[in-house]
C-alpha cells in the first residue's frame, strides 16, 4: 500500500511541474509577440492573452497545491494559446 502511495505522491509531482513549465512556456511565448499581430490574426489583444494566462499559471498552480479540476482547466487555457493562437500569430508575423 506505501508503494502505491509513493508511486501517486511521484506522479502528482511531476504533473505538477510540468503544468507549472507549461504555463511558463505559454506566458513567456505570449511576451515575446508583437501586440499587433494579435488582432492581425483575429484573436484576442496581447495584454489580454497575458492577463488570461497570468490568472490561469495562478490559478491552476498556486492556489490548490495539488493536481486537481481548477489545475486540469488551467493547463486547458495554456493549450488553447499554444495549440490556437500561437500558430496564428506566428504566421502572421512570418514565423518569429
Amino acid at each position: 500500500m506505501h508503494a502505491l502511495s509513493s508511486v501517486y505522491d511521484w506522479t502528482d509531482r511531476i504533473l505538477y511541474y510540468g503544468f507549472i513549465a507549461l504555463h511558463i512556456w505559454g506566458f513567456a511565448d505570449c511576451a515575446i509577440r508583437k501586440a499587433a499581430a494579435f488582432p492581425a490574426a483575429d484573436k484576442l489583444t496581447k495584454i489580454a492573452w497575458l492577463t488570461i494566462l497570468v490568472l490561469a499559471g495562478v490559478f491552476g498552480t498556486f492556489i490548490p497545491p495539488t493536481i486537481g479540476v481548477v489545475s486540469l482547466i488551467s493547463v486547458v487555457v495554456v493549450a488553447v494559446y499554444l495549440a490556437d493562437v500561437r500558430p496564428a500569430v506566428r504566421d502572421v508575423t512570418g514565423g518569429h
